[in-house]
């Protein structure tokens, strides 16, 4: 069984006129890049690659995670594939991975992973928002071979905060 996390990155900053390769993340997507990544550590298996794209926004949204999922920051593979917008590129970046590696933590950006969530996961997704993870879990033995899978996981900054919220109330 092939596991995947999907992780779109933080909200960006749009205070400064740069190209969107080199946009960083706000205070607000800092805030919300924390939340997600505490959540996250109640469904995190125990071994796991971590990819992201190039740009800044993930790049810095993947060293929130790390360190709140305490993985060194060094294990992080940054590619330029992942620097896409296109949800066939990404699947190709996907099926690109080793076999030998069963779960995938992806850091990457919109359109590309709303629209892979919709076409392998079983559950629609208007849109993921920033630092919004789905989990998607494949049946198959390979990564080239994934087809439809099961969405397994959603974690939300708006939905946690939500749930948090309930829980004072009680």
């Amino acid at each position: 069984m092939k596991n995947l996390f999907l992780i779109r990155h933080a909200k960006s900053s749009w205070d400064f006129p740069l190209s969107d390769i080199d946009r960083p993340i706000s205070q607000r997507g800092i805030q919300d890049a924390l939340l997600v990544s505490v959540a996250m550590q109640n469904i995190l298996p125990k071994k796991f690659i971590v990819w992201s794209s190039i740009a800044r926004r993930t790049k810095e949204t993947s060293y929130i995670f790390a360190q709140n999922l305490v993985f060194p920051i060094e294990n992080i593979i940054f590619r330029e594939d992942l620097y896409t917008f296109d949800y066939k590129d990404l699947l190709q970046s996907i099926q690109s991975c080793e076999d030998r590696i069963d779960t995938i933590i992806l850091f990457g950006h919109n359109d590309a992973i709303t629209k892979f969530v919709n076409k392998f996961g079983n559950r629609n997704i208007d849109n993921v928002p920033t630092s919004g993870v789905v989990q998607i879990g494949f049946q198959e033995q390979k990564w080239s071979d994934i087809s439809k899978g099961t969405t397994l996981h959603m974690l939300f900054p708006k939905s946690i905060r939500a749930e948090n919220k309930n829980e004072y109330i009680h």
